[in-house]
């Protein structure tokens, strides 16, 4: 299974969920590294250097981080959903689905109702 590095503004259910079936999540607050402005290079750096992938929210600042560097171990970019139980699965297909995530920058989108 995948090991990720959860942002500060990825929701902690979803972490939940994702442990539950079998990913190994560090989220940014159990790093202690939450309410302090951290620019998202140096959490993109952290990730780096613990060899995470991180998990994100915040689209458009990680794919442009992924653009002018791809030497990462992945980066999972998703759109936010409250379904907790779809949006941890739909992230489960996704990495699963990728013999390695080093190096790519995956979406992950809310499904249209």
């Amino acid at each position: 299974m995948a090991r990720f590095y959860a942002d500060e503004q990825f929701p902690y259910p979803v972490v939940e969920l994702l442990r539950t079936l079998g990913h190994d999540v560090l989220t940014v607050q159990e790093a202690g590294k939450a309410e302090k402005g951290i620019p998202d290079e140096e959490v993109l750096a952290f990730a780096i250097s613990q060899e995470l992938s991180v998990l994100t929210v915040n689209r458009d600042d990680f794919i442009r981080l992924h653009r002018r560097n791809d030497q990462h171990f992945g980066i999972i970019v998703c759109t936010n959903n409250r379904n907790w139980e779809q949006f941890a699965a739909r992230i489960n297909e996704a990495v699963t689905a990728e013999e390695c995530l080093k190096g790519k920058l995956i979406r992950v989108v809310r499904p249209v109702s």
